[in-house]
């Protein structure tokens, strides 16, 4: 009879992981995903954990400048790759023009799926391809809002897509 190999035998494996502009080292099990990298090994709990199935988008980060959703990915797939998350977008202390925008049209509610909806919304406009609103309806369709924010969120993606300063309330 063979014998099942005991729990925890698995080498863990040294990924490379340049998060927000730092270069950071983890050691992990082949198996997590970049979303359980970021959230329980570097703890950046901005990207939330909503569905673990890539149906709601709560967990968008941009990886080299690609908007993706981390729970289908595994970390030691990016290993060398430049990762965003919704802690990296701001500079120096200003918040990115989408954050802003966002605060600005209300588009957040209960405010779980904003770090991944404005991920994903800096990955739509660097990919260009949204020109109107329905396209950005389309285009952002994979980020699930449950409280229905979805006309301001296309407002804030439109001002932010034509060039408008959002002004936010100090």
């Amino acid at each position: 009879m063979q014998q099942r190999p005991q729990a925890g035998l698995t080498p863990k494996l040294q990924v490379t992981l340049r998060v927000n502009g730092v270069e950071r080292r983890v050691s992990l099990r082949p198996w997590t995903t970049l979303l359980d990298a970021l959230r329980e090994y570097l703890d950046l709990t901005g990207t939330k954990k909503g569905c673990d199935h890539g149906q709601c988008g709560a967990c968008t980060v941009l990886v080299d400048g690609r908007r993706i959703v981390s729970c289908l990915t595994l970390a030691v797939m990016k290993d060398g790759a430049e990762i965003t998350t919704i802690e990296g977008l701001a500079t120096d202390g200003e918040l990115h023009p989408l954050q802003k925008a966002f605060i600005s049209h209300d588009g957040c509610q209960c405010g779980y799926c904003t770090p991944g909806q404005i991920c994903s919304a800096v990955g739509l406009i660097a990919e260009g391809h949204a020109k109107t609103a329905d396209e950005i309806r389309e285009l952002m369709s994979g980020n699930v809002c449950r409280c229905g924010c979805y006309p301001n969120i296309v407002a804030a993606i439109e001002e932010v897509m034509q060039g408008a300063p959002a002004e936010v309330a100090p």
